[in-house]
């Protein structure tokens, strides 16, 4: 079944992106049809990292969100991952709502997964309890506890947003924190995570043989 991934968390500095890389890495690796969408207007990391796979949105023109649609509307197999930029929750919510997107999809058999990327703040928990208010059970939820971005979750996992989370089927993820050394190179050489891995000639800045196995391991867990 070919799927749309909303990867978003509202809040900023979560690590949204670095979950859109993985999973288009992750597609790429398992030979998966996919297209990329990225709302971020000031920094487009994931067209940064995946050029070629990703393509620019503005998230408040229907025109723009539209081409999300289309996309599966050409090849109903083909995977969507969209990258959302904080703060893009009311305007992808209101072109949601207004084409009626969940009946839409489902007439195409496409799941309609969101991707809630958090840290271990309360505002992340808030956030997802504002997702479930919205959308309720109508689509897949998949919320990805960041340890890149916080080490303790307790917030989330005493909360009744949890409880709920499990209520729904939610698929809970504990997301692996890479180095930051590691990850800062890779940011700087502009490297999709493969690249990253099997890329030996890339000078001082690239990375060395242990850095790449850390990589490597890291990616297989995410």
């Amino acid at each position: 079944m070919a799927s749309i991934n909303f990867v978003g968390g509202e809040k900023g500095g979560v690590g949204k992106s670095v979950v859109s890389r993985v999973l288009a890495q992750y597609y790429i690796d398992a030979e998966k049809p996919f297209v990329g969408f990225d709302t971020d207007r000031s920094h487009g990391s994931f067209i940064r990292f995946y050029e070629g796979y990703a393509h620019p949105t503005v998230v408040d023109k229907y025109e723009s969100l539209d081409a999300i649609a289309n996309v599966l509307e050409e090849n109903p197999e083909q995977n969507i991952i969209v990258d959302l930029a904080a703060q893009t929750f009311a305007p992808v919510s209101r072109w949601i709502t207004d084409s009626s997107l969940f009946e839409a999809f489902a007439e195409f058999g496409v799941a309609v997964n969101f991707w809630h990327v958090m840290d271990d703040g309360k505002d992340s928990v808030d956030l997802l309890g504002r997702l479930f208010d919205t959308y309720g059970a109508m689509p897949n939820y998949v919320v990805v506890m960041n340890y890149g971005r916080g080490s303790d979750f307790s917030i989330f996992k005493r909360s009744p947003v949890y409880e709920r989370a499990k209520e729904l089927g939610a698929t809970l993820i504990e997301f692996p924190r890479l180095h930051d050394t590691s990850m800062r190179k890779i940011d700087q050489l502009n490297s999709s995570f493969w690249s990253a891995v099997n890329n030996r000639t890339a000078g001082s800045d690239g990375l060395g043989l242990l850095e790449r196995q850390r990589v490597k391991t890291w990616l297989r867990g995410a």
